[in-house]
Order: structure tokens, then C-alpha cells, then sequence
């Protein structure tokens, strides 16, 4: 398959704004004897990309300092160490750098069929998500059948993901969110119970709900003054996965309460992992997880597609927190 010497990639001029993305040309990157190099048809927007983008989470070492940590498209060359995938090949693929580009190198481990019934395009949306959710909910957090799971952010690109794959694997859940409409969103995903964070109090609300017994299993990405607000909601040998420090790095949490209840506080990074790792979940959500949507039991939620040029406005969009769903780049 013929590919250019030259590709279109998303630069990022300075530290700061949105506007300091401009489309910019780079070589194509070469491809390793383990990888595969796929031209992309779309990338998903994380948050990771706006703090990267504010010069507050600089890619590991040897990463491109490309944005972009997941893609989907099709393989156009192959490293002399794959022998897996081939030429022509739809995949989707978490990175840990490099997707707001024409063409992305990709480890092979971290590549993953295109669903049945799935877009091209829209596949896009799936990597970052399911591996976040696999390896933290039901790896870390050991979510099971009959247990009560609560998401904060359940109308985010996680939260859309996670709520309907919690409650096929026979969870109940609750979750939070900043409005009516993305609370109307998590319950039409299978929430029961969504709490609209600017206006009641959670805690309170769970506690409500639960008879005072609280819940099993909180995936949080505020961190902060969440931490002991989640703890006060936990049940007895509960468990909080942080994700993400939305809300700060740093809380004073009531030791007696943990302890006295058995409860758990874990948390991980996904993009610093190695790729043996990332490997391992890759082939978990092969056989748990993409049977669902290949069977259309899930579908990615995607609230808009923007082109390369409006990489800015996808940006604003992600800081605002105006999104139900994903966002995606089309080069």
C-alpha cells in the first residue's frame, strides 16, 4: 500500500489555549519490528490531550509528543515482528501518543479488531474508554453481578462507556453528572439513579437511596474533596478507583472510617503502562467486551465529529464539559 513521506498532524505552537493547535506536516514515523503503522480515520479527544496541551502531562519517555491516545483506521505497513495483523486490516488501537496525525505507529498488542456494525470513524471512540473502564473497574476494582457501582462523570466519554457495560454484567448503577439532561443521558444508559452534582448533594442522596448501606464500587476522576465524600458512601469492604484529579491531588480522609469498614482506595494511569500490560487488556476485552458490541448490546456514544482544522473548537468543547458521549478528530 502506497504511503506518502509526509503526513498532516495537529501542533501544538506553545503551551496554553486551544489556539495554539495548528495543523503541521511530519515526517511519516517509522515502524518497529513489533508495530504496525495505521492510517487514521479518526482520533478520539481525551482530557489527557487538553492537560497535555496546557504543558501538564508530557508524554513518557521515547513517546511521540503528538496528541492523541487512541485511533482507528486501516494497517498500511507492518514490522517484521507481526504476524497478527496484515496490510488492509480495520483496526482500533490505544497509544500513548501520536493520533492527531494522518498516520500513527501503533504496537500491535494494543490493536484491536473493528466491531461488527461498528464505523470506521466511530471506533475511534472505543480504545481509551474500555481499557480505562477494564483494567480499573472490573481488574482494580473487581466489580461483580449484584454489586451497587457509581461512576462520577457518568455523561463523559467513561461514564457513557461504563454505565451500560456495568449493568449487562449485572451491576446496578448510580452516577453523577453536571446537569438535568446529562442525568436524563446516564438514565436512558442504564443508571438508576443519576445525581445532578450542581444542585444536590450526593452523599446525601446515596445514602438515601441506599438505606445508609452505600455503595460497593466508585470509579471517580475528580479526586480532591471527593475522596472523603466517596469514602462516606461506601459500604462495608468498598472499594474507590481514582482515575483522574479533576478536583485536585490531595485530600484529608478520616483513617477510622476506612478501617473500621475495610474499605479500599486504589488508582492507576493507564498511558505509563507497559505494553505487555496493555496487551493483557487488549485480549480480555477481545473475549469480554467486544462480543457486546459486536452484538450491538453496547454502542459508542459520540456526541461530535470535528476535522483537523477545528481541532481548537474540540478542545473547548472537552474543557467546557458541554459533551454527552465522545469526541472525535477526522484528518
Amino acid at each position: 500500500m502506497l504511503v506518502p513521506e509526509t503526513m498532516r498532524v495537529i501542533d501544538i505552537t506553545e503551551y496554553g489555549p486551544p489556539e495554539s493547535m495548528v495543523i503541521g506536516t511530519r515526517p511519516i514515523p517509522q515502524v518497529g519490528p513489533g508495530e504496525v503503522l495505521v492510517a487514521v480515520a479518526a482520533a478520539g479527544v481525551n482530557r489527557a490531550d487538553v492537560m497535555q496541551r496546557c504543558g501538564n502531562y508530557p508524554p513518557p519517555p521515547g513517546v511521540s509528543d503528538i496528541l492523541g491516545l487512541e485511533v482507528s483506521g486501516t494497517i498500511v505497513s507492518v514490522g517484521a515482528e507481526v504476524n497478527n495483523w496484515t496490510i488492509g486490516q480495520s483496526v482500533c488501537a490505544l497509544v500513548a501518543g501520536g493520533g492527531y496525525a494522518e498516520y500513527c505507529v501503533v504496537p500491535a498488542p494494543q490493536c484491536l479488531p473493528i466491531p461488527s456494525g461498528i464505523d470506521l470513524v466511530d471506533a475511534a471512540a472505543l480504545p481509551e474508554a474500555h481499557f480505562t473502564i477494564w483494567t480499573n473497574v472490573f481488574d482494580r476494582g473487581q466489580l461483580q453481578a449484584g454489586e451497587l457501582f457509581m461512576v462520577h462523570g457518568g455523561s463523559s466519554g467513561i461514564g457513557t462507556t461504563v454505565i451500560p457495560l456495568a449493568r449487562l454484567r449485572g451491576a446496578r448503577v448510580f452516577a453523577t453528572a453536571g446537569s438535568d439532561d446529562k442525568c436524563a443521558a446516564c438514565i436512558q444508559l442504564g443508571a438508576e439513579l443519576a445525581i445532578n452534582y450542581r444542585e444536590d448533594d450526593f452523599v446525601s442522596r446515596v445514602k438515601m437511596a441506599t438505606d445508609g448501606n452505600g455503595v460497593d464500587l466508585i470509579l471517580d476522576m475528580v479526586g480532591g474533596s471527593y475522596v472523603q465524600r466517596n469514602l462516606d458512601i461506601l459500604a462495608a469492604d468498598g472499594r474507590i478507583v481514582l482515575i483522574g484529579l479533576m478536583g485536585g491531588t490531595s485530600s484529608e480522609i478520616n483513617l477510622a472510617r476506612l478501617m473500621s469498614r475495610r474499605l479500599v482506595i486504589t488508582g492507576s494511569t493507564l498511558r505509563s503502562r507497559s505494553v505487555t500490560k496493555k496487551s493483557e487488556i487488549a485480549l480480555s476485552l477481545r473475549e469480554h467486551v467486544w462480543p457486546y458490541l459486536s452484538e450491538k448490546q453496547i454502542q459508542p456514544v459520540i456526541h461530535a465529529r470535528f476535522s483537523f482544522d477545528d481541532a481548537p473548537e474540540a478542545h473547548r468543547v472537552m474543557e467546557a464539559s458541554t459533551h454527552i458521549g465522545k469526541l472525535l478528530l477526522i484528518p
